[in-house]
């Protein structure tokens, strides 16, 4: 049964707006909660996956002479500059939320560092100003696994609504029929860790049984 974009409750690159915040340098050098490695695999690859399905994404950084937006993320968002703030909340900034409201989206999707701060002030803001707002967990990271938890916890008790990097790009491409599953299965390829090799190695032997014709 095909359900009606009136009331399909999962995301599709026409319906939300993306804001990555603050994965910059020093976040990441004091994050705790996770391998700093896997955070910046995972917002590369959910930058590059709003890349494929051109969904609406802006990228913010505080302090920004004194620390860079990690490489991967800079690489996977060259055609934009990051605002730059010196507000801890970012929803404080009249130039995040003018873009918000330029974009005319209900949904948000966000990540940030630290999650204690950076990603959970924009989120209840926004959640307070009536946005329906998502949050990618596992593309965000604390200065302790328990300030990350804990914020993830307040956030979903204020009606954020967590999900991880692979689900967002999954739920974006829906059905595989579509044109863009060669280029997710690429980004899968890329950074989607043990599934990722298991899809280069099912290349390899294809290629071997193509060539054994």
């Amino acid at each position: 049964m095909t359900v009606s974009a009136r009331h399909d409750p999962l995301l599709n690159p026409e319906n939300h707006a993306l804001l990555l915040i603050d994965h910059q340098y020093l976040q990441m050098l004091t994050t705790r909660s996770h391998e700093v490695g896997d955070i910046i695999n995972n917002v590369a690859a959910v930058a590059e996956g709003a890349k494929i399905f051109n969904v609406s994404t802006l990228v913010t950084t505080a302090f920004a002479e004194k620390q860079n937006v990690v490489s991967a993320l800079a690489d996977a968002t060259s055609d934009q500059v990051p605002i730059d703030r010196t507000t801890l909340n970012s929803w404080e900034d009249p130039r995040i939320t003018d873009w918000v409201k330029a974009k005319g989206k209900r949904k948000l999707v966000m990540a940030g560092q630290w999650t204690e701060v950076c990603l959970a002030m924009p989120v209840l803001s926004a959640l307070a100003d009536g946005y329906e707002v998502y949050i990618i967990t596992d593309a965000s990271g604390g200065a302790t696994k328990e300030a990350h938890d804990m914020a993830v916890q307040r956030m979903v008790q204020a009606g954020a609504v967590p999900m991880t990097t692979w689900a967002y790009v999954s739920e974006l491409q829906r059905d595989w029929a579509r044109e863009t599953a060669g280029a997710v299965s690429n980004l899968f390829a890329a950074r989607g860790g043990g599934f990722g090799q298991g899809l280069r190695w099912q290349w390899q032997l294809l290629a071997l049984k193509e060539g054994s014709r």
